[in-house]
């Protein structure tokens, strides 16, 4: 049973091309099937998190955090009585649009792209869904619903100027009314991708021993996380340890959204997505105290993870690839795949061939990027 403000299937604002519809699956079942089969979904299998994807085969990548994203969506989606299909499918596809070598790539990206207009991995996402991926026989994208496309579009608040050229480009052909927060099951997705990667960024941490469980035991929430499990099984094993503290760690992340989240829908009290929509901030948050916790977790990841000498090293190393990668495609086009040089002639200026060179390279997983990059230039 959903609520009144959840966002129904039976009455979703359609899809840019009318088609018919399911006869036992709703919309956004769909929606989140054709995400599923999406030739970008599978390539995250090969995109990297944190740790360039060829580093390791523990080591979560785009797909598995997707997934994670899914999980925890799905859970608290399901407490608040909201459409769980919706939610799942904006989970799913909430990073469809990363490079290969995660948001380092995105950052050399865009930073080739500022003369073109840019790089946003939101957008991106967007721009796949409804342009390129192309298998259906009367249209380019997977033709998914106007909600699940806010989702993705804005699920974390709305778009301000300035706008990237990606969603400017969509929303002209289907206003998506980036102005305004997105429903409530994007808003869920949004902070399950925070829970997710604050979780598994912790595990990936101390597989890669760029930290140690003693150091995580004095972070605030971890501290009582760990005395927790200290009382309840003195001497455990040290592995099984850390999982039980991080486990609970991961508990309280959700309790905390779900509590928060329902009194500020006791506030609202929104009788329609369209209340939900047009609130004015974020429905779906943490605590304010435990949010400031979570600040201090975040820069401790920063200053041992993202920024630690290993991970530094690499990320000079791929954003060499991407530098070099983005001005071989501009000046040499025959070494795109065939499928792609049709593009090419039809590309009406420089600004139009970046954008497909840069579609090209953003949709590369970390090894082919690499082999390329070997290949091409060596």
């Amino acid at each position: 049973m959903t609520v009144a403000f959840a966002c129904d299937p039976a009455r979703t604002r359609g899809r840019l091309y009318p088609e018919e519809e399911s006869t036992f699956r709703s919309p956004f079942q769909r929606d989140r099937d054709r995400i599923i089969h999406a030739s970008a979904f599978r390539r995250l299998k090969h995109k990297t998190q944190v740790f360039i994807e060829h580093e390791g085969d523990y080591f979560r990548t785009r797909l598995t955090h997707s997934i994670e994203v899914a999980q925890v969506a799905r859970t608290i989606s399901k407490h608040l009585g909201l459409n769980m299909e919706l939610t799942e499918g904006v989970a799913l596809a909430h990073d469809l649009g990363h490079t290969p070598f995660g948001h380092t790539g995105e950052e050399a990206l865009n930073r080739l792209m500022t003369p073109y207009g840019g790089f946003d991995h939101n957008a991106q996402a967007v721009r796949i869904v409804t342009r390129l991926e192309r298998h259906y026989a009367e249209w380019d994208g997977l033709n998914l619903t106007w909600e699940t496309l806010e989702g993705i579009a804005k699920h974390n608040g709305p778009v301000l100027d300035p706008v990237p050229w990606a969603l400017v480009e969509y929303d002209a052909l289907h206003d998506l009314e980036l102005h305004t927060h997105a429903s409530a099951e994007a808003q869920v997705a949004a902070l399950s991708d925070d829970i997710a990667y604050n979780n598994h960024d912790l595990h990936d941490g101390l597989r890669a021993e760029l930290f140690s469980t003693d150091d995580l035991a004095e972070l605030p929430i971890l501290r009582d996380c760990f005395a927790e499990v200290d009382i309840k099984y003195p001497g455990l094993n040290y592995y099984r340890r850390r999982h039980e503290a991080l486990r609970r760690f991961f508990g309280v992340l959700v309790e905390d959204v779900i509590r928060v989240t329902e009194g500020n829908l006791r506030d609202l009290a929104p009788q329609s997505p369209e209340d939900i929509r047009a609130a004015g901030r974020m429905m779906v948050q943490f605590s304010p105290a435990l949010w400031s916790d979570l600040k201090v977790i975040r820069a401790f990841l920063f200053e041992r993870m993202y920024r630690a000498p290993t991970v530094i090293a690499m990320r000079e190393q791929v954003t060499q690839v991407v530098d070099d990668l983005f001005p071989w495609f501009m000046a040499h086009t025959d070494d795109l795949p065939k499928q792609w040089r049709k593009d090419v002639e039809e590309a009406d200026g420089e600004s139009a061939l970046a954008r497909i060179v840069s579609d090209y390279i953003a949709g590369m997983t970390d090894r082919f990027a690499l082999q390329s990059h070997e290949t091409l230039i060596g």
